[in-house]
């Protein structure tokens, strides 16, 4: 079963966890789908996309639990988890905090370096 992640502030997390669904970010919204990371994606994700943000959540969901997933090329060409329309929040497998610690962000145990 592969993981992939999402991060996101904890508030919007929050509020999914109300309705349901989450249907992303304002770049998600503005790109059409939402971004995801594989294992080995995730930290540079963090670091290049949400340096130096706290309050964030990083939550991890089993890749063949999500429908309309794609993978597709990003600018650089490495292939990157796509989905088109809201991430149920029941399919997550589980929420972690994502603390920024010393300028970086900590990340659990069992994510790759």
């Amino acid at each position: 079963m592969g993981l992939l992640f999402k991060i996101c502030e904890a508030a919007a997390w929050a509020e999914a966890t109300e309705s349901g669904g989450y249907g992303g970010s304002a770049v998600d919204r503005r790109d059409g789908f939402i971004h995801l990371s594989a294992e080995t994606q995730v930290r540079e994700t963090a670091a290049r996309h949400f340096a130096g943000k706290d309050s964030l959540v990083l939550i991890a969901f089993a890749e063949e639990g999500l429908a309309n997933l794609r993978w597709e090329a990003s600018r650089g060409g490495a292939l990157f988890p796509h989905v088109y329309g809201s991430l149920p929040v029941s399919a997550a497998l589980w929420v972690r905090n994502l603390p920024l610690v010393a300028g970086a962000h900590r990340f659990p145990d069992g994510i790759p370096a």
